[in-house]
This record gives structure tokens, sequence and C-alpha cells, in this order.
């Protein structure tokens, strides 16, 4: 059987109480990352309603713009603004925060399309990998220069001093373990659903085009389907009326498949 944590990006949005419903009636909870600029626009109340509700919340940057366009303090800027915004989300649902987790926008840490040293890897890690991260986000594939990589490093080291951590465990995925994926102080992720390619902008532009496209990427995954590892989905929170389709599709595609989702608690 699947054992998966379940990470949403991008909330809040106007769906996300129906989305969190939707979820809790299949017994499924899920790691949010927040975005500032979407709590501006659409409130948080349904934020703290996923709280008291067993959700958990993590950071996923104010503005959801590319790091590798931010100097160093714009990104910790980005960082501290929505860590604030879930400390008080926290204290106003009266529950404790239970860790601080974050995730990049765009997955872009700081280098662009080189999102970890692809180089590190063996040949079929690397290309495994490599494709990992370019069918699930828009990131073009360019050599950093020194000055991303360095600002990378750098944003390593805050996070680590921040107490910012990974909440997942038993990721054994070769091309994960002990590698800098599983190093990382920012949330990674072994699978993305790539569900954001068949909202109406995106639809017919990129890999995926149906719904039976992204189930067979589910399907077809390589290492999705081991059970010597749990597993790290991505999925996404958005307010285009297409998203819930698409969302509730999947979902309910994994849980007919028999997967166990876990809680980060």
């Amino acid at each position: 059987m699947t054992k998966c944590y379940l990470t949403i990006d991008d909330s809040p949005t106007p769906y996300t109480d129906s989305m969190c419903d939707f979820l809790s009636d299949r017994g499924i909870t899920a790691l949010l990352f927040v975005r500032g600029d979407m709590v501006e626009k659409y409130g948080s109340e349904s934020l703290v309603r996923a709280v008291r509700n067993g959700f958990h919340l993590a950071n996923h940057a104010y503005s959801h713009t590319y790091a590798h366009l931010l100097s160093y303090d714009q990104i910790i800027n980005e960082i501290e603004t929505v860590d604030v915004i879930l400390n008080e989300i926290y204290h106003k649902a009266g529950v404790k925060r239970p860790g601080k987790y974050f995730r990049f926008p765009h997955m872009d840490r700081g280098a662009g399309g080189y999102i970890v040293d692809y180089d590190a890897y063996s040949k079929d890690n690397k290309h495994f990998v490599t494709r990992l991260f370019a069918d699930g986000v828009r990131v073009d594939l360019v050599p950093p220069t020194q000055q991303q990589i360095d600002k990378k490093n750098q944003v390593q080291d805050y996070l680590k001093k921040e107490n910012y951590s990974q909440p997942f465990k038993h990721i054994a995925y070769p091309w994960f373990k002990g590698s800098e994926m599983e190093l990382a102080s920012d949330c990674m992720y072994t699978f993305s659903t790539s569900d954001w390619m068949l909202l109406d902008r995106h639809r017919g532009k990129h890999k995926f085009k149906t719904l039976q496209d992204l189930k067979d990427k589910i399907d077809d995954d390589p290492y999705l389907g081991e059970n010597y590892s749990n597993a790290i989905i991505l999925i996404h929170d958005k307010p285009e009326p297409e998203f819930p389709l698409i969302f509730e599709t999947l979902i309910d595609h994994m849980v007919i498949k028999g997967y166990e989702f876990l809680s980060v608690s």
C-alpha cells in the first residue's frame, strides 16, 4: 500500500473550505502551504477553520515570486512576513503551531531550474530527479550563476537557524535518501500531480493535457507505488472554477487505488 503525505500549495482560495471538507470526508488531512498575498486577498478564516479541523499550515512565501529573481533580503522578508501571518492564524484557531515548514514558490530555491545539484546524482537518478521537477513545476533548466548558488546556500543557512525543517518521515527512495533533497531545510516533494497544467490558462500548453493524462502519471510513476518508502505528493489549491473537479478527481483516484494518507504530526 502506498503511504503518502499530501501537501497543497497556494492556499487560501475561495475553494479552501470545500477542499478541506472533501478531504475530511475521506479521513485525509494535509499540509497547506500558505501564500501571504492570497491571505490578503481572501482572508484567513478558511485557514483558521482548517487548523481547527486537524490540518497543518506551512509557509509558501508572500508573493509567489521566483526566488532567483529576488535578493537574499527580499526572500527572507517574504518568508518572515508569512511566518507572522501563520502565528496569528494558529493563535486565532487556539491550536499550538507544530513546527515551521517552508516550500519555495515554483520550487525555485534561488537557483532557478537547478532546484538541486543534479550533477551530484548518478546518471539514472539524475535523469529521474531532473524530470521530477521539470514535469512538475514551471522552471527553466538554465545552469545557475555562482551568485545564485551562494544565495541558495545562504537561504538554507537562514532556514536551518530559524528551525525550519521537513516534517516527513521514512522517505527512502534512492534518489532522496542522503541527498540534498533529504538534507534540505525547506520542504521537497517526491511526486507532483502537475494538476496546474489543466487549468484553463495552461491547458494544452504543457506535457499533460487531460485528467486521464494525470491519472496515468500517478499510475505509471516508477516509485510512487513502492511500499518501502513514504511519498510526498504535491497538489494545488487554486481559485479558478475548474479547480475543484481536477483536485477531487485526482484525490479520489488515489483513494480508489488504496493510498493511505499520513499526517505530518
